[in-house]
C-alpha cells in the first residue's frame, strides 16, 4: 500500500469509459450495449435509465452519478490522491466532497482540484512514517543485540552468585556457631550479675522493712516497756478491720495473734505485714509527699521558744509578732493532728538501677557482641545475595518480546503531564496517576500480561488490580505500543470509567520496513 501511494504521481490510470460515479472495478456491470441489471438483482432496466435521475433499483445502483437514490454511493476517482466513496445524497449539493470536484458537475459550484496537493502531503506524511519505521527498526535491532549481550552477562553473574551463595551459607553457619558459643559465657556472667544484684536488692528491701517495722513498734509502744499491748494498738483506729471506724479490743487482740501483747520480734514477723498498708505514723515522715491538707510546720518540740503575747495583736507591726501569731495558730491546729503515713520510699535505700558490669562480665559481653555483629553482617549479605539472585532469575526469564527488544524498558519509568494529572508508566511494573497540583498518586494497575491480538501479541500491555474506584471496579490500564524513534508516553485517556488507555512510542514496536521503492526515473514508461 505504501509503495502504491508513493507511486501515485507517476502511475496514470488508463481511462475506461463508464457511467459517472462508477468505480473502475465495477465498470463491467455497466455495458451500454446491454440492459442494466441492478447489482442486487432486484430489476433489469434499459441502459438509458442509468443516471437518469430516477431511482429504479432498490440498492440505488442504477443512479451512481446522481442524487436520486438516497442509499446509493458515488465514487470519486480523485486522480493523484486516494479514491473515495461518498453518499449519493451529497452529489450536486453545492459542497465539494471529492478533491477532484466530480461530485458537483451540475450544481453550478466550481470546485478546485486539490488532489495533487493532497497527494503530495500524503506522500510526505507516508515518507516521514517510513523514515520513522526505518530508523526505529534500526534502533530495534540495536536493542535486540544489547539484550543478547546483557542477558549473557546477567546469566554469568547469576552463575557466580549461585556459586558464591553456597560459600556464604557455609560462612554464615560457622559464624552462627561462633556466636552461640560466645553467648553462653555472656549469659552465664550476666545471669550471675543479675542474681547478685537482685539478692542485694532483696536484702536492702528486707532491711528497710525491718526499719519501718521497728519505727512503728516504737511509736506503738507508748510506755516504752518493750511490748505493744492491745490498748496501745487501739490508739490507731485506722487499723479497724470490720469497717465501723474503731479498733475494738477483740480486733486488736486478733491482730496480735490472740495475745494481749507482743514483743518487737513477733511484731516484725507476724503483725507488721498485716497492718503495713493501713498503719499511719504518729510523726511526720522525713521526706513527706505533697500533702492534700494544709501543710503543717515543725512540731512544737522543734520550735524555738518564743514569748507569748499578753493580748491579741490587731495588726502586724513587726516580724516577731507575726511569728508569735502563726505559732499560736499552729499550736491550736496541732491539738488534734491527723494521722500521718510513715515514709513510703519508692525504692530501697540503694538505687533500682543495676550497677555496671564488672570487667570480666563486660569482656564476655563485648566478645559476644562482636560475634553477633559478624554473624548479622554475613546474614545480611546472604539475604542481599538471595534477593539479587531472585531478581536476576526473574529478569532473565521474563518475556520481553520475540527477541527481547522490550527488555530495555524493564528498569525505566516514563511520565506524561496533562492539564490535570501527571501519568507515570513503569513498564512491567505499574501505572500511576498523580494530581498536577500535588497529592498522593493513584495506582492505575500493576503488570498483568501482554494484551495484543493473537497475531500481534506484543502490541499492547495490560496493567490490572489498581486502586478501586468509588463503588466501582479496580482501575486498569491498557498500554498500546506504537513505533517511534524515541521512547515517550504520547497520550493518556480514560475512555470508560476506571479503564485507562495509554500510548507508548518505542523503537521496539517498529516492524521491519518494506524494501525501498526504486527511483521514480525507472518508471517513466508508466
Amino acid at each position: 500500500m505504501l509503495l502504491l501511494l508513493l507511486l501515485l504521481p507517476v502511475c496514470w490510470a488508463v481511462e475506461v469509459k463508464r457511467p459517472r460515479g462508477v468505480p473502475l472495478t465495477n465498470h463491467h456491470f455497466y455495458d451500454e450495449s446491454k440492459p442494466f441489471t441492478c447489482l442486487d438483482g432486484s430489476a433489469t432496466i434499459p441502459f438509458d435509465q442509468v443516471n437518469d435521475d430516477y431511482c429504479d433499483c432498490k440498492d440505488g445502483s442504477d443512479e451512481p452519478g446522481t442524487a436520486a437514490c438516497p442509499n446509493g454511493s458515488f465514487h470519486c476517482t480523485n486522480t493523484g490522491y486516494k479514491p473515495l466513496y461518498i453518499s449519493s445524497r451529497w452529489v450536486n449539493d453545492g459542497v465539494c466532497d471529492c478533491c477532484d470536484g466530480t461530485d458537483e458537475y451540475n450544481s453550478g459550484t466550481v470546485c478546485e482540484n486539490t488532489c495533487k496537493e493532497k497527494g503530495r502531503k500524503e506522500r510526505e506524511t507516508l515518507q516521514q512514517m517510513a523514515e520513522v519505521t526505518r530508523e526505529g527498526f534500526r534502533l530495534k535491532k540495536i536493542l535486540i543485540e544489547d539484550w543478547k549481550k546483557a542477558r549473557e552477562e546477567k546469566q554469568q553473574k547469576l552463575t557466580e552468585l549461585q556459586t558464591g551463595k553456597k560459600s556464604l551459607e557455609d560462612q554464615v553457619e560457622v559464624l552462627r556457631i561462633v556466636k552461640e558459643e560466645a553467648e553462653k559465657p555472656e549469659k552465664e556472667a550476666k545471669d550471675r550479675h543479675q542474681k547478685l544484684w537482685e539478692e542485694q536488692q532483696a536484702a536492702s528491701k528486707a532491711q528497710w522493712e525491718q526499719e519501718l517495722a521497728a519505727r512503728a513498734f516504737q511509736e506503738l509502744d507508748d510506755n516504752m516497756d518493750g511490748v505493744v499491748s492491745v490498748a496501745e494498738l487501739q490508739t490507731h483506729p485506722e487499723l479497724d478491720t470490720d469497717g465501723d471506724g474503731e479498733l475494738s479490743e477483740g480486733e486488736a487482740q486478733t491482730l496480735l495473734g490472740g495475745d494481749m501483747q507482743m514483743d518487737a520480734a513477733f511484731f516484725h514477723d507476724h503483725v507488721w505485714a498485716a497492718i503495713r498498708d493501713k498503719y499511719q505514723s504518729e510523726v511526720l515522715p522525713t521526706s513527706p509527699p505533697v500533702p492534700s491538707v494544709p501543710e503543717l510546720t515543725e512540731s512544737k518540740e522543734e520550735q524555738p521558744p518564743v514569748p507569748q503575747p499578753s493580748q491579741p495583736v490587731e495588726e502586724e507591726e513587726e516580724e516577731g509578732e507575726t511569728e508569735e501569731e502563726e505559732e499560736e495558730e499552729e499550736e491550736d491546729f496541732q491539738e488534734a493532728p491527723p494521722p500521718l503515713t510513715p515514709p513510703q520510699p519508692g525504692s530501697p535505700t540503694k538505687e533500682d538501677k543495676m550497677p555496671p558490669y564488672d570487667e570480666q562480665t563486660q569482656a564476655f559481653i563485648d566478645a559476644a557482641q562482636e560475634a553477633r555483629n559478624k554473624f548479622e553482617e554475613a546474614e545480611r549479605s546472604l539475604r542481599d545475595m538471595e534477593e539479587s539472585i531472585r531478581n536476576l532469575e526473574q529478569e532473565i526469564s521474563f518475556d520481553f518480546g520475540p527477541n527481547g527488544e522490550f527488555a530495555y524498558l524493564y528498569s525505566q519509568c516514563y511520565e506524561l503531564t496533562t492539564n490535570e494529572y501527571v501519568y507515570r508508566l513503569c513498564p512491567f511494573k505499574l501505572v500511576s496517576q498523580k494530581p498536577k497540583l500535588g497529592g498522593s498518586p493513584t495506582n492505575l494497575g500493576t503488570w498483568g500480561s501482554w494484551a495484543g491480538p493473537e497475531h500481534d501479541k506484543f502490541s499492547a500491555m495490560k496493567y490490572e488490580q489498581g486502586t478501586g474506584c468509588w463503588q466501582g471496579p479496580n482501575r486498569s490500564t491498557t498500554v498500546r505500543l506504537l513505533c517511534g524513534k524515541e521512547t515517550v508516553v504520547s497520550s493518556a485517556t480514560e475512555p470508560s470509567r476506571c479503564e485507562y488507555l495509554m500510548e507508548l512510542m518505542t523503537p521496539a514496536a517498529c516492524p521491519e520496513p518494506p524494501p525501498e521503492s526504486p527511483a521514480d526515473s525507472e518508471h517513466d514508461e508508466l
